[in-house]
């Protein structure tokens, strides 16, 4: 079986594996709208810090905020490229899926939690919830898992 495709004949496997063929524009205008509500929320806090400092950051802090603002310029670069930029939003699920399991369980288990872990517990379900309706799953399992054991 064969699909058109810009005035070309193209075999369905090779169709199967494009991108364009895996995920609707409506799917890729919300990874737009995500991309830049993460932008939004990191840019401007971490780039004024690292830019403008009003003190000197010990060298984790300094890490933290410099990663951060590296971490919004890459999700200011999936608004204009969504599926290359896939893998920004699995690394925001999977940190803050770590965060909860790792940091804020034990935490709340021995009665250590903070207002500032609470806060964040709130703002990592956020993420958690909206990473897993609006990543590609189809398109993740394409193009990283399904051929990841296969020894070429």
């Amino acid at each position: 079986m064969t699909i058109r495709n810009n005035n070309s004949t193209i075999p369905l496997a090779e169709a199967d594996i494009l991108p364009e063929n895996q995920v609707s524009k409506l799917r890729l205008n919300i990874m737009r709208g995500l991309f830049f509500l993460n932008f939004i929320s990191l840019a401007f806090d971490n780039w004024s810090t690292i830019l403008f400092p009003t003190e000197q950051m010990d060298t984790l802090t300094g890490v933290t905020i410099s990663f951060w603002a590296a971490f919004s310029l890459l999700n200011l670069l999936g608004v204009r490229f969504p599926l290359k930029f896939v893998p920004i939003l699995l690394l925001q699920l999977l940190y803050k899926s770590a965060w909860i399991v790792g940091i804020y369980r034990p935490a709340r288990n021995s009665g250590l939690l903070t207002e500032g872990m609470d806060s964040f517990l709130w703002v990592c379900i956020a993420g958690i919830v909206l990473n897993l309706l609006i990543i590609p799953w189809g398109y993740v399992y394409n193009s990283y898992f399904k051929d990841f054991l296969k020894v070429k």
